[in-house]
């Protein structure tokens, strides 16, 4: 079995989001600077609604966040989004003016508004800024594609494994954690009912693969939960 420095899963943090701004010449980082705005949000509120004019692309400074197709009677988490990535960027295409999903905070967020006509002029005259929106899109892509798998094709254990694994890996980067999220909010995550997650969460306590003590959470197993990640 393979060890836990060993294991790489599909929500494995990628540092590109927070870099990309370095490749900004000085005139283009004033331009940016001069034509954005910084928002704070709390717990609970819509940063961006689906169908919404785009006038702006959003950097998320701090906080976490949830981006999701609204529907009834439920809507569909497409990803939860830690500080230091960039949302909204599915909204820069021929033709288009709105935004193609919502967000809303998990926790307080503190978010950077930049001008979506001056984003576009950058991406237009910097290859280099360009080539890495371009990798973070796929990036996100690739994640969103992991994740309608797991909805689709695991068992109970193995959605919840997943998505408290990505918990881990890619929005804490640490295997002990506040969690900020409801069993309300896991059940929304992974599809489930609340009760099916407080169920499973028992189960996993019980086989110390976790342990968990009001919002304080920690991973004791990565190993296997893992395999139950990827046996399903």
């Amino acid at each position: 079995m393979k060890k836990e420095s060993e294991i790489t899963t599909k929500c494995d943090p990628n540092p590109i989001q927070n870099s990309c701004f370095d490749l900004l010449t000085s005139s283009e980082k004033n331009l940016v600077e001069n034509n954005s705005v910084t928002v704070v949000y709390k717990k609970g509120e819509i940063i961006c609604k689906q169908g919404a004019f785009a006038s702006h692309i959003i950097f998320l400074q701090s906080g976490l966040v949830k981006q999701y197709l609204e529907g009834n009677p439920r809507n569909l988490i497409l990803t939860i989004t830690p500080s230091g990535n960039m949302i909204g960027l599915p909204a820069i295409y021929e033709g288009n003016i709105t935004f193609p999903y919502s967000v809303a905070t998990y926790v307080n967020c503190s978010v950077e508004l930049i001008d979506i006509s001056v984003f576009k002029q950058i991406l237009s005259q910097n290859a280099k800024f360009a080539f890495r929106i371009l990798s973070i899109l796929n990036e996100n892509t690739a994640q969103t594609y992991g994740r309608f798998f797991c909805i689709s094709q695991k068992q109970l254990h193995g959605r919840l494994a997943d998505i408290l694994l990505c918990l881990a890996r890619r929005v804490f980067g640490n295997n002990s954690f506040e969690l900020p999220l409801s069993r309300n909010d896991l059940a929304e995550l992974t599809g489930m009912s609340t009760e099916s997650v407080i169920r499973i969460m028992k189960d996993f306590k019980d086989d110390g693969l976790i342990s968990s003590c009001g919002k304080s959470f920690e991973i004791l197993d990565f190993a296997r939960l893992y395999k139950i990640s990827e046996v399903g």
